[in-house]
């Protein structure tokens, strides 16, 4: 158990991104939890969080808004100090062809999934410089590594966290501090509840470990790679089933 550590956990009201949260709040960790809108999920979140012995702290913002990224980690630094780890795991998803995509569009999702990392990371870097330690994760997907049909925008945008995430890596290894990411294959949460069953079906035939990851796993993985030590950085860990 580690209370002297924040853990600041983007996204953290559903899915993927509450898994890790609660994680972090079961071991003693002071976790900051945020979302764009649903502060009642949130909320929720932070109870359990709290019921699970853990410090929790609950912010919205949209983080892929520059201002309001920068009020989350004003408002973090006066409430409980510098963030230790970092966990971007906010995002939103597209499905379509991208000659159909509206240029706004492309743009949010640019904006929730890439520049709101670089907003996040570009934040939290001085703190950890300052005590030369951190961990940063950031929560990828297999499209970044190989690209999808139909899903163009969101791959692109993954594929820039997959090269930031190598890259930034390189920087920071001199104060000590990791970077990582989790490419996640089809984990199973809200964001792949569209899926009809037929649709389903076949999309777990086509894994090997023939079935969907969980949102427990991948916070299991992430509190893994964030705890170890700052020598493994720079890597891209898929969590997929060996589908990739």
């Amino acid at each position: 158990m580690n209370t002297k550590k924040n853990v600041l956990v983007t996204g953290s009201s559903r899915g993927i991104g509450r898994a890790i949260a609660l994680k972090y709040a079961a071991l003693g960790y002071q976790v900051i939890l945020n979302c764009k809108t649903d502060t009642k999920r949130m909320e929720e979140v932070k109870q359990e969080a709290e019921r699970l012995g853990g410090r929790c702290l609950a912010i919205q913002a949209d983080v892929g808004r520059r201002e309001e990224c920068i009020r989350l980690f004003d408002t973090i630094s006066r409430a409980v100090g510098p963030v230790d780890i970092l966990v971007n795991n906010a995002g939103i998803s597209h499905i379509g062809l991208l000659q159909e995509m509206e240029y706004d569009e492309w743009d949010r999702l640019l904006a929730s999934n890439l520049s709101s990392v670089f907003y996040c990371c570009k934040l939290a870097i001085p703190g950890m410089v300052h005590k030369k330690s951190g961990a940063i994760l950031n929560i990828s997907s297999v499209w970044g590594i190989c690209g999808a049909s139909c899903e163009a925008a969101y791959s692109a945008a993954k594929g820039g966290i997959n090269a930031l995430t190598r890259a930034l890596a390189k920087e920071l290894a001199p104060s000590g501090i990791s970077v990582n990411a989790i490419a996640c294959g089809v984990i199973d949460t809200e964001m792949n509840r569209f899926l009809t069953d037929s649709e389903r079906e076949a999309l777990l035939a086509e894994i090997p470990a023939g079935r969907m990851g969980s949102a427990e796993e991948a916070a299991d993985l992430a509190v893994r790679l964030t705890g170890t030590s700052s020598y493994l950085t720079g890597q891209i860990v898929a969590l997929d089933g060996g589908w990739i």
